[in-house]
């Protein structure tokens, strides 16, 4: 569960079951993640986080997409974006601790999306001795061939 006190709007997502919920006062609605095509993709990203890396994985999607729109935000409503099909995908590429990605993990999963570390392998959590989580991508699309497109961008990151 993911909570927007500021707009009353909540995010559920039922990993088991599959589905995820929009709640806006008393109405709910299933989200779930939408595909992408070649002609556009959607990036949300950090308004405070705006590095070299991100711009270099910017650039290799400026090159496979017709159009690339970026949107900047702060918190982990950006995973919710994607569970909600507003957004394509996220790439975060500076430190997070691992509460502040678990609950909208969950959701993006219940949606049919998939956080994945920068090798591709699926995030996970309580696996090492501190809490941080490592750079990660949350993917809306899973068909999609993001993997192929930006592997060897992520492998030359530092």
């Amino acid at each position: 569960v993911v909570h927007v006190p500021v707009t009353s709007i909540t995010y559920v997502g039922d990993v088991l079951a599959g589905t995820a919920w929009k709640i806006v006062g008393d109405s709910e609605q299933v989200i779930q993640t939408r595909g992408v095509s070649s002609a556009a993709v959607t990036v949300v990203a950090s308004r405070r986080h705006g590095s070299d890396a991100l711009k270099t994985v910017l650039q290799a999607l400026d090159a496979a997409f017709e159009t690339v729109s970026l949107t900047s935000m702060g918190s982990s409503l950006k995973l919710c974006l994607v569970a909600e099909g507003e957004a394509d995908f996220y790439p975060r590429l500076a430190p997070t601790s691992e509460w502040d990605t678990a609950a909208a993990h969950a959701v993006v999963t219940a949606a049919g999306g998939q956080v994945f570390n920068t090798h591709f392998q699926p995030l996970q959590y309580n696996t090492k001795a501190g809490l941080l989580n490592p750079n990660f991508l949350v993917i809306g699309d899973k068909a999609y061939g993001f993997e192929a497109l930006l592997a060897e961008t992520l492998n030359q990151l530092p």
